[in-house]
């Protein structure tokens, strides 16, 4: 503590004040001098005790803090006196705090990164093995005609494949990185549901598939047209897929006081039960699942529709078919 400069000059100016006092003091009288003398020692003592504490407190807080960007925030330095001292350690624990949060929050992040990126290598493995297999057999002279015509197509479904597949992802990182800018346009939900199934008539016509759709055309939601009519046509494609040739897709949407509600559902197989908690999960496959199914479809619907302050749930039972519950809030406290 001494070796500080200010400290020095402290004990300098103290102990010059109270010289000054005690020559005073000794030309008046013994009793004066004394007591100046006594006087002086006794502040100087107090202040250089009281300084020495305060010291060493701080000198505490800086071995704290050098433990916490160790890693280590499992300190509490908190205390209940009042005092500047007393302060700084709260709002230093209050720091301590956020920086435990982020650093788990981070932790995190890297783990998903890691499941993500592990999600993404499997699903890309698959379709390149083939086409480097079908590329290979296309290099020989000898293949026949219609085998060449085969594998050509084969390959383009492949790269129409990887086309969605990357576009889907590239849409989802957004989307989890809040770079997507959501509108919030008055939206005319019948507008909305035409718009979404434009993309699934053509498999909705070769399954022989029935879609009805129920609901005024007054009805209304708070939202972005584009990005709620990529949530929608996903949904509808899951339930093209799990409809049997011949089954009914309904679409049903009504508004009340409080959210607008779309309802998508089919009579097909229905999902089994132990599914349900995970369909929402991204690269999610459940048991009837296709084999070209990516399991990326749903989870990028039910970020959309979260994204815009909106609710998603589904009912299924096996056998009975399926059943989306959709809901847009008029407004969010």
């Amino acid at each position: 503590m001494l070796r500080n400069k200010e400290i020095q000059i402290l004990l300098f100016v103290m102990c010059s004040i109270s010289l000054a006092a005690m020559i005073a003091a000794f030309f008046i009288s013994i009793a004066a001098f004394i007591l100046i003398s006594i006087t002086s020692i006794l502040l100087i003592g107090s202040c250089f005790i009281f300084t020495r504490w305060r010291y060493h407190e701080i000198e505490k807080l800086s071995a704290y803090l050098r433990q916490i960007t160790s890693g280590d925030y499992s300190l509490d330095i908190r205390d209940n006196h009042e005092g500047e001292l007393s302060i700084l350690k709260s709002d230093i624990y209050k720091v301590t705090l956020k920086l435990s949060e982020q650093s788990s929050l981070l932790k995190k992040d890297k783990v998903q990164l890691t499941d993500a990126i592990s999600d993404i290598s499997h699903q890309l493995k698959t379709p390149l093995t083939s086409m480097m297999v079908m590329s290979d057999l296309l290099s020989n002279a000898d293949l026949p005609k219609k085998k060449r015509v085969e594998f050509t197509r084969n390959i383009r479904i492949q790269l129409e494949r990887l086309e969605w597949l990357v576009s889907s992802l590239l849409k989802l990182s957004k989307i989890d990185a809040g770079t997507v800018q959501f509108k919030k346009d008055n939206i005319m939900v019948h507008q909305l549901i035409h718009a979404a199934i434009q993309s699934v008539l053509i498999p909705i016509d070769i399954k022989e598939q029935n879609i009805s759709i129920d609901g005024e055309e007054a009805v209304t939601l708070l939202g972005d047209f584009n990005w709620t009519v990529e949530a929608i046509i996903n949904i509808l494609k899951n339930c093209v897929e799990h409809t049997q040739e011949g089954g009914t897709i309904s679409i049903s949407f009504t508004k009340n006081a409080l959210f607008t509600e779309v309802i998508i559902s089919d009579n097909g197989q229905g999902i089994p039960r132990n599914d349900l908690p995970y369909i929402f999960k991204r690269f999610y496959k459940g048991k009837n699942a296709s084999e070209d199914s990516v399991g990326i479809g749903l989870a990028m619907a039910y970020s959309i529709i979260k994204s815009q302050n909106g609710d998603i749930s589904v009912m299924s039972e096996k056998g009975k078919g399926t059943q989306f519950r959709i809901k847009f809030y008029t407004q969010v406290i």
